[in-house]
């Protein structure tokens, strides 16, 4: 155990904090999408734009999946700053949920 002192716990894994936040986003995701369910049962799918039947959880799964590819697109694109990936994925993640 000597050699563990004075390191933080996550680097173990070599985690930084963004990472660490991307983890805590998406379990607090999961954890909304649950409440949500709870409170106002939706069950029924969804007929979209795209011509799938989507619940709220395959909205979900596909805005977060999109928004990786747009993140990854901007990052080989712009460099680093992923920020205005960000605002981009945002509204793309709302108009998953609007009409997908």
């Amino acid at each position: 155990m000597d050699g563990m002192q004075g390191t933080s716990i996550l680097s173990w894994m070599a985690w930084t904090a963004p990472t660490a936040l991307f983890f805590i986003f998406i379990a607090c995701c999961l954890v909304a999408m649950t409440v949500w369910e709870i409170l106002v049962p939706g069950g029924d799918p969804r007929h979209g734009i795209l011509g799938l039947d989507t619940t709220r959880g395959d909205r979900l799964f596909i805005s977060l999946l999109g928004s990786a590819f747009i993140c990854l697109a901007y990052l080989a694109a712009f460099g680093s700053n992923l920020w205005p990936a960000v605002a981009i994925c945002v509204l793309y993640a709302i108009a998953v949920f609007r009409w997908v």
